[in-house]
This record gives C-alpha cells, sequence and structure tokens, in this order.
C-alpha cells in the first residue's frame, strides 16, 4: 500500500548520493507502507535499508512488525552516509539459516 505524502529522512538524499557514488543502485520504497526507505543493490548483493536520522528515533510499529517477519536480506538500520557504504562495502560471510543458525548449502 503506498502512502501520499511521506516523510523522507533529512539525511536520505546525502545517502542516497554516496552510495550511488560508488557505483550502487539505489530503489526508493519509502512510500509503501510498514516496510523500509530504500532497496540497494550492489556487487550482485541487495540490501534493505531504513533510514533514520538519530538512533533515539525507532521502528514504526509496522517497520518493527516487517523486520521481525522478512525473510530475506538483513534489514539494516542505517543513520549515516559512513554506516551506509560500510554495509555495502563489508565483506559477506557465509550465509546462515536464522531460524537453525546453521550454514546454508548452495
Amino acid at each position: 500500500m503506498l502512502r501520499q505524502a511521506s516523510r523522507v529522512d533529512a539525511n536520505q538524499a546525502d545517502i542516497v548520493h554516496a552510495l550511488r557514488g560508488i557505483g550502487a543502485s539505489v530503489f526508493h520504497v519509502h512510500q509503501l507502507k510498514n516496510a523500509f526507505d530504500i532497496l540497494v543493490g550492489y556487487r550482485g548483493r541487495t540490501f534493505l535499508m531504513e533510514l533514520k536520522v538519530s538512533e533515539k528515533e525507532k521502528l514504526t510499529p509496522g517497520e518493527a512488525e516487517f523486520k521481525r517477519t522478512w525473510r530475506g536480506s538483513e534489514y539494516h538500520i542505517v543513520y549515516t552516509v559512513d554506516q551506509a557504504i560500510a554495509i555495502l562495502t563489508a565483506r559477506p560471510g557465509p550465509a546462515t539459516c536464522p531460524h537453525c543458525q546453521g550454514k546454508l548449502t548452495p
């Protein structure tokens, strides 16, 4: 469901500009109610990012429920440009199953 006149976090433009600057694809989804702000593709990987201005700002109940029930790529809560870039450029670890904590086989 789309929201009308959804609020854009003050840091969103800077974060998106920086991510695109290192070659990431960024798709804005902040108008989707109860999900996350941006979907990011980088070097064959996909990242879900909920942008917040400060750590004092909490997820809405809908965002928290989406994060809790999401079974795909990790849901990242991002506060700064440096944090967003660090998430994208971190070396990926082995895939694990969140339910059994075991390594997934390809």
